[in-house]
């Protein structure tokens, strides 16, 4: 099925309806309609509401009694780049822990790649998302580190996304080891300057081993001088500042916070920016898991994410990190759901995406299951049964 503007398709009978509109159904967060009908028209939601009221339209897709909800919005990934890590990964599982250091094996297979290779790995992932139920995501630089390799990854992103990253700061440069100064000085002059003109965001890993808080400040507001917007790599390894700098200047999104003391939590309770919880990076790396549950009870607005990328989470499938964070970080599945995808959209400030109201895109997901709670009830199951992104039926 595909649609043009005008073109109208109802979904109907379907069990449960997750429109994340609190004013619609059940007055959940999920906005549950039971017994639902979800109309298309063009690239964008008409019409929701119990199937036996749907509107007449020119097509008619039978949900045949499973769930609807919106697609996925990953909101933090790292898809450009080259080679995996695969015997890293095999160590670290043997008893080898993960620093931030483990970033250059990738940067050395990234420069050496072609624009093609590079581009054809990038869209193998974004399919390889698309068919777990993932319409929208944010990808980033920070493989290349060089102001050609970090300028020609954003070029190749910002073809496939418009929610695109430059993260030049992901570690100091091999060939700055030894003068981090003058790296920094590059990422906010001639790097910034050369991928500012494909990017929305800007991104800093504020860390040790990477950048401290100063540094981190210095790139995040360059960044902002040239009208891209902050987000931050925060309190992944250890505490620090990352997550304060953050909210002080306003980022959409703090990633990770694992560690977090509870001046951060309230930092983040009383900001607009957005925790943002990557549990297969603890799974990958059997680290401390984050507790979504104190962010969240703190009401803090919380994403979920894959933080797809070849060294410390190389997954694409945000159901399977549904399933983590359900089991492992205090989230129940309606929380986990609403953060996989309403929350995903606040953390890329997007309001057209992450919910299923009239004027929404028309990106939504049909699972073979009668309710959303199967993707954390039944973990590792491909549920996933259809995909429309923008209107257009691509599974």
């Amino acid at each position: 099925m595909s649609s043009t503007t005008g073109t109208t398709t109802v979904i109907t009978n379907i069990a449960s309806l997750v429109t994340n509109d609190p004013s619609l159904g059940d007055g959940s967060p999920l906005g549950l309609i039971q017994d639902a009908a979800v109309v298309i028209e063009g690239d964008r939601i008409a019409w929701t509401g119990d199937s036996r009221k749907a509107p007449a339209t020119d097509n008619r897709v039978d949900a045949g009694g499973r769930a609807v909800i919106p697609g996925f919005v990953d909101s933090h990934s790292h898809l450009v780049f080259a080679g995996d890590r695969t015997q890293e990964f095999n160590a670290r599982m043997s008893g080898r822990s993960y620093t931030a250091g483990g970033i250059r094996t990738t940067v050395a297979a990234t420069r050496a790649a072609s624009d093609e290779d590079l581009e054809r790995n990038l869209t193998h992932y974004l399919h390889e998302a698309l068919r777990q139920g993932t319409t929208t995501f944010e990808t980033k630089s920070g493989y290349g580190l060089t102001v050609e390799d970090e300028a020609r990854a954003l070029r190749i992103a910002a073809a496939h996304t418009d929610e695109v990253t430059y993260l030049g700061a992901h570690i100091v440069s091999p060939d700055y080891a030894d003068d981090p100064a003058a790296y920094v000085a590059l990422v906010t002059g001639e790097m910034l300057d050369a991928c500012a003109p494909y990017a929305r965001w800007v991104d800093v890993f504020c860390e040790k081993g990477a950048f401290d808080g100063d540094q981190a400040r210095a790139i995040l507001t360059a960044g902002k001088a040239k009208g891209l917007h902050p987000r931050v790599h925060a309190n992944q390894l250890s505490y620090g500042p990352g997550v304060q700098l953050a909210v002080e200047l306003d980022a959409a999104s703090a990633d990770h916070c694992t560690h977090l003391t509870d001046a951060d939590v309230e930092a983040l309770a009383n900001g607009r920016t957005v925790a943002t919880m990557l549990p297969g990076a603890e799974f990958s790396t059997r680290a401390e898991w984050p507790d979504a549950r104190r962010l969240l009870d703190a009401g803090v607005t919380v994403a979920l994410s894959t933080d797809c990328n070849p060294g410390s989470s190389f997954t694409s499938s945000v159901p399977f990190c549904i399933a983590l964070a359900v089991r492992d970080m205090g989230m129940t599945p309606d929380e986990a759901v609403w953060s996989a995808t309403a929350g995903g959209a606040a953390a890329l400030r997007r309001t057209d995406i992450g919910r299923l109201t009239v004027g929404a895109r028309a990106d939504l997901a049909l699972l073979d299951a009668p309710s959303h709670v199967h993707l954390a009830y039944r973990p590792g199951v491909p549920l996933v049964t259809g995909v429309w992104r923008r209107g257009v039926r691509e599974l």
